[in-house]
């Protein structure tokens, strides 16, 4: 059963890396809403995690080829694991996952996965905005975890 799900996470990530061409006149990007204060700055939660994927879609490398070969290969002895998370929302987020000795944040696009290899056995705090809902979860992780998230 775990190398079904191993597999089947593994076939999703490789989609997903390879769905993004770099052709966006057939799938163009959807941004949220952006409502402009009083001041006429952008201040709502939204427009921050929007300016903070952006900021981090920058400079962030992706770790879904490492992910995937963890995935495919017999990786008990790995002394790493890998966290997905599965965004299935109409909005850009982004995730930070940490834990002891452990810190990252995660920019996962909309209707993307993100994949991150992190330290086995260990609590982790995992929270990001999701089109203004807050999801936030504390999980002890020992073996590949998956997280389906949507608004």
């Amino acid at each position: 059963m775990k190398k079904y799900v191993a597999i089947s996470a593994a076939f999703i990530l490789l989609l997903n890396s390879c769905g993004s061409s770099g052709n966006t006149k057939n799938n163009p990007v959807r941004k949220p809403a952006v409502r402009p204060s009083a001041t006429g700055n952008s201040t709502t939660a939204a427009a921050q995690v929007e300016r903070e994927y952006q900021a981090l879609m920058k400079t962030y490398k992706s770790e879904t080829a490492e992910v995937l070969t963890h995935l495919l290969n017999d990786s008990s002895n790995d002394p790493r694991t890998s966290i997905t998370v599965e965004n299935n929302s109409r909005c850009n987020m982004v995730l930070t996952i940490s834990g002891n000795n452990y810190f990252k944040k995660v920019p996962i696009a909309a209707n993307k996965i993100g994949a991150v290899m992190v330290p086995k056995n260990q609590n982790y705090n995992l929270s990001g905005m999701i089109c203004n809902a807050v999801y936030q979860k504390t999980k002890f992780v020992s073996g590949p975890y998956e997280v389906k998230l949507s608004n």
